[in-house]
């Protein structure tokens, strides 16, 4: 069995909820040495339920097992003097720290960045906050549901007719947590070339900017704000949800030969070459008439039997799974997505490597399990 990538690196979490805790599993998944600091009542989500997942003697919710996978629990006091050297005891040697406290929130126990740098100047210090370090709004508290309101999100997901929605998961959370492992990765490669460390500032709201992407690059290449469009594609068309005549598959073809195929198996020939139809500008244009016609079609059709159609004839096109239906597809199964951890299940992390391993090793931690350890 090779190692991990990132074996003999350790961490110091001082960070609760997701999007830090997310960022630090995700480093203890690739191998870091995790040590999450917490108070005597403990992560917030441990009660975040339920569903609880029973161990032992221990009652913790679903959604904290879901993001402190491989971690240390210590049991410290940050409001006692005898905390707060705790800590500092324990970053002496640390490569990372990440905290999710309010801005300054930290400062007053002598644990902010300023101060744990003096006594590990080369530490990098992932602070993780909703607005970040400076502006306006730093002084404010960050929620993933606000965020995404305030990001433009919201105002580009849903039906047109019907409320902005937000995704089915904290998605500026886990974002933030992903983009806070790559700046630490970051911050700790250029360590290597200065010898020191330094303070890595995650916003939620700087990141859920960030991931508006294409829809943002849509209003600063034209000026006009993109609005919500249901399943339907701001850029492409037929790139939606399709109704069968047992349920809904998705079509998303990204090319013209893709929608010319579409037409023929839907035996719709006459559209595959029309004018109106002929590129997806003229097909973004004419895109309420086709996707009438286009949907009239698949209705008749079954969705397994349109599935293997598409896939017969190159069109792509997926199933709208429900969660039980993920966990038994062959490929997520193929893949071992799905995880047991002293029976504690669980979704392993995306990485695969040819020369290394993931460290999945113990589920999350009972409350203070590690404090004699450490």
């Amino acid at each position: 069995m090779s190692d991990a990538p990132l074996k003999g690196l350790k961490v110091i979490e001082m960070a609760r909820i997701l999007a830090g805790p997310w960022a630090g599993q995700t480093l203890s998944d690739l191998g870091a040495e995790v040590i999450k600091l917490e108070s005597p009542r403990g992560d917030d989500t441990r009660k975040w339920g339920p569903p609880f997942v029973e161990r032992d003697e221990d009652v913790s919710a679903s959604y904290y097992h879901s993001t402190n996978r491989g971690k240390a629990s210590v049991v410290v006091d940050f409001a006692t003097p005898e905390g707060q050297a705790r800590v500092r005891e324990l970053v002496a040697d640390a490569d990372v720290v990440i905290e999710n406290f309010k801005v300054g929130g930290l400062e007053k126990y002598g644990l902010d960045y300023a101060s744990l740098a003096q006594v590990n100047p080369r530490l990098v210090y992932c602070s993780i906050t909703g607005f970040g370090q400076d502006g306006p709004y730093a002084h404010r508290a960050g929620y993933d549901f606000i965020i995404q309101g305030m990001s433009g999100l919201m105002s580009i997901t849903g039906e047109p007719d019907g409320q902005p929605q937000k995704t089915g998961v904290a998605i500026t959370d886990i974002f933030t947590g992903v983009y806070a492992v790559t700046g630490i990765l970051a911050a700790l490669r250029m360590r290597d070339r200065t010898g020191r460390g330094q303070q890595v500032d995650m916003a939620l709201l700087d990141v859920a900017v960030a991931v508006t992407a294409n829809q943002a690059l849509n209003y600063l290449t034209t000026g006009q704000a993109p609005e919500r469009m249901g399943n339907a594609h701001m850029n492409l068309t037929p790139y939606e949800v399709f109704d069968c005549a047992d349920g809904h598959i998705i079509i998303a073809t990204g090319n013209d030969a893709q929608y010319q195929r579409l037409c023929r198996l839907l035996d719709l020939a006459d559209m595959a070459e029309a004018p109106e139809y002929l590129e997806n500008k003229d097909r973004i244009a004419n895109r309420r008439v086709m996707i009438a016609r286009l949907n009239g079609a698949t209705a008749t059709r079954t969705m397994n039997d349109l599935l293997a159609a598409c896939e017969a004839q190159g069109v792509p096109a997926g199933p709208i799974n429900t969660l039980d239906r993920v966990m038994a597809d062959p490929q997520v199964i193929a893949r071992g997505m799905q995880i047991s951890l002293d029976g504690v299940p669980g979704i392993r992390a995306p990485f695969r490597f040819s020369d290394a391993d993931l460290a999945l090793t113990r589920p999350a931690p009972k409350l203070g399990e590690d404090t004699d350890r450490y």
